[in-house]
């Protein structure tokens, strides 16, 4: 018999953002940061992403072992690889479901913008990796009291060569 507890899988935020809240730029990130991808990797291989659908197209693709879970108004929408719902409820529940059966703790929120504004509520932990840069671009993250949240880890990298400084963060809902 299996020993192991599956706690009721909590819904996370994973992002990389600027220190002005800069997430993206259109179409692309504003920065190019190979150290940033490796750890989202890290932390979403083998968990539900929900993510909206300007965020999937940006991406180009489903990302491979994960379940992605695509919220989108358009009921036209179709893509290979994904699952489709319609507002972020739906998006969320599903990724529960699929969460408790693959025996994963967590659930990724994933972006963009508004999808990060929708769940900023319902999410326990943010995995942010802070690019101490000021970005242009006009896609952000919501703003938070940060005093509602407290620090449970930090990285600290410093600038090298073409990848700015910046920080790994867990923060925990406090």
């Amino acid at each position: 018999m299996d020993d192991k507890v599956v706690q009721f899988p909590v819904p996370v935020i994973v992002v990389a953002m600027s220190d002005n809240g800069v997430i993206g730029d259109g179409e692309k990130m504003p920065w190019h940061l190979p150290a940033d991808l490796k750890r989202m990797k890290r932390i979403t291989m083998g968990k539900p992403l929900v993510m909206g659908r300007k965020t999937y197209q940006s991406i180009g693709r489903a990302l491979p072992g994960r379940t992605n879970i695509v919220v989108t108004r358009d009921r036209g929408f179709k893509a290979e690889d994904i699952e489709i719902v319609h507002n972020l409820d739906e998006g969320l529940d599903l990724a529960r479901r699929v969460a408790l059966t693959d025996g994963v703790d967590e659930i990724v929120v994933f972006g963009g913008a508004e999808i990060y504004r929708q769940a900023f509520d319902k999410v326990q932990r943010l995995h942010v990796t802070e690019i101490h840069v000021d970005a242009e671009g006009q896609t952000r993250f919501p703003d938070f009291d940060r005093t509602e949240w407290h620090e449970t880890d930090r990285e600290n990298h410093p600038a090298d060569g073409d990848a700015p400084a910046h920080s790994f963060v867990t923060l925990e809902r406090s």
